[in-house]
């Protein structure tokens, strides 16, 4: 019974703790939920499958009649399906963030169901977007080349321009439209102002989640395997992380807070162990205050058989 007599009795756990905040916050919440993030990158992952699937039948298939309209059909699920998807992450990301408890499945399928209308046309509206960027990417500088004018980057810079502001959007858009019961119109409305109240904050998400796009194209070029190992696993969980920690707080600050201070009452997901409020109790909870136990002696006297 050695082991287990040299355990160092002491003070309990504090009911009140200061909470970490900024990257302290992060590296904690990261590593805490490290495998539930990977988990959720899993359940994510699913919904891209009909882009891998039509990569593969793209490339191994000579039918075209047939390709083209395997391509459409995935091409619709996929459009249909990937902005769900991404309210079902946000969702489960956003219970992490303010430390509730989750159930990954659970919470993600049911963020996934909630917020399907919705969701599914803003994931249509990102597409079209990214189409619309591929596009001028390739069209206009042609038609400078060919009709030597340089005036064709203009509508290119200014397609770009407006390309930008709508990946910024899809920061908040998610989180609100996970957190509130905003309109889709406010939701719009909101995720557009929101993009340039929290300039500086936004430009560092944007530079990360180009640098980190950038890395995985690398890896995807050099090393295929590595990368078809990756792609289940983590990134796009992570990178989605790091975009709700960094904007989570603006929505608090701006959306959030503002409509419990309308109503007269505190912000619950604020609550934390230095700001709870005092309550009258019956019991109070001394983690942290009381005396440390010592040890007993040993009784060396007799013992009575």
């Amino acid at each position: 019974m050695g082991l287990f007599n040299n355990y160092q009795y002491g003070s309990g756990i504090p009911k009140y703790t200061q909470k970490k905040k900024g990257l302290a916050l992060f590296f904690d919440l990261f590593f805490r939920k490290f495998w539930s993030i990977t988990g959720l990158n899993l359940l994510f992952s699913i919904f891209c499958l009909p882009v891998f699937v039509g990569f593969l039948l793209f490339g191994y298939m000579n039918n075209t009649e047939l390709l083209l309209g395997l391509l459409i059909v995935l091409g619709l699920i996929f459009a249909v399906t990937i902005g769900p998807a991404i309210a079902g992450m946000t969702k489960v990301m956003r219970l992490f963030l303010i430390e509730r408890h989750s159930f990954i499945a659970r919470d993600f399928f049911r963020g996934f169901k909630e917020n399907f209308k919705k969701a599914s046309i803003i994931g249509i509206i990102d597409i079209v977007t990214a189409l619309s960027a591929y596009a001028s990417y390739n069209v206009y500088p042609y038609c400078a080349i060919k009709y030597e004018n340089d005036l064709f980057y203009i509508p290119m810079v200014f397609a770009f321009s407006v390309v930008l502001v709508i990946f910024v959007m899809n920061y908040y858009i998610f989180l609100m439209m996970t957190a509130t019961d905003l309109s889709l119109k406010n939701l719009i409305k909101n995720s557009f102002a929101l993009a340039f109240v929290s300039f500086k904050s936004n430009i560092l998400t944007t530079i990360f989640v180009f640098v980190f796009a950038f890395l995985m194209f690398v890896i995807l070029i050099y090393y295929p395997p590595l990368f078809l190992i990756l792609i289940p696993a983590f990134p796009t969980a992570l990178v989605w992380f790091i975009v709700c920690f960094n904007s989570y707080p603006v929505i608090q600050k701006y959306v959030i807070n503002p409509y419990y201070e309308n109503i007269g009452e505190n912000n619950p997901e604020l609550s934390s162990s230095v700001d709870a409020v005092d309550e009258e109790t019956i019991f109070e909870d001394m983690g942290g205050k009381e005396k440390p136990i010592e040890k007993r002696k040993k009784n060396k006297g007799k013992r009575i058989s």
